[in-house]
């Protein structure tokens, strides 16, 4: 209900009425590479449907970055995974993930998730994140972003190579992953 209340208050930085279920949550982890993960950051982890499975199946040593604009996330975010060691809560904008990095002692991500709603933001602020993105990459790094349709794709590749595609039929609505890297030259 509170995910409710806050997507009626903010519903152009909150994309859903409730939070990610548990197939999305699963299917969100199958890109990354948890044993070379050094560095993970979660833009938009709301509740943290998300940041639950990354504390799960991270290695000792890895470092969570969480990234809200969002006050209330945030706090709910501090309660559950506030006593995790590596994990920071940030309350602020993934505009300034690299900011956000270099505070917590890193020049690079080596994944980035997304829960942000892309096609409810406006495109000034999307194209501001996904710039800032593709600095906090580095050359290897990997970003993965969840959405309900595909209509965004081009929009993500002009700024990234795609690398897959992922579906889950399981979520309401269905939702799809799309996987990428920096284009290389």
């Amino acid at each position: 209900m509170a995910f409710l209340v806050e997507f009626i208050k903010h519903p152009r930085t909150i994309g859903a009425v409730a939070p990610s279920g548990k197939s999305l949550s699963l299917k969100m982890m199958e890109p990354i590479d948890f044993s070379s993960a050094r560095v993970i950051v979660e833009y938009g982890p709301g509740p943290g449907s998300f940041t639950r499975e990354l504390v799960a199946r991270r290695q000792e040593g890895t470092t969570l970055i969480l990234i809200d604009q969002n006050k209330h996330f945030c706090k709910q975010l501090e309660e559950k995974f506030g006593e995790e060691q590596d994990v920071h809560v940030i309350h602020g904008s993934a505009e300034d993930v690299n900011r956000y990095l270099n505070e917590c002692g890193f020049d690079h991500a080596d994944f980035i998730i997304s829960g942000l709603p892309f096609t409810s933001l406006p495109k000034n602020v999307s194209n501001n994140i996904l710039e800032a993105t593709k600095h906090a990459l580095g050359e290897m790094g990997q970003f993965s972003t969840f959405q309900y349709s595909l209509v965004k794709k081009a929009f993500f590749e002009e700024h990234f190579e795609i690398t897959d595609i992922l579906h889950e039929a399981k979520n309401l609505p269905p939702a799809y992953i799309l996987v990428m890297r920096n284009k290389r030259n």
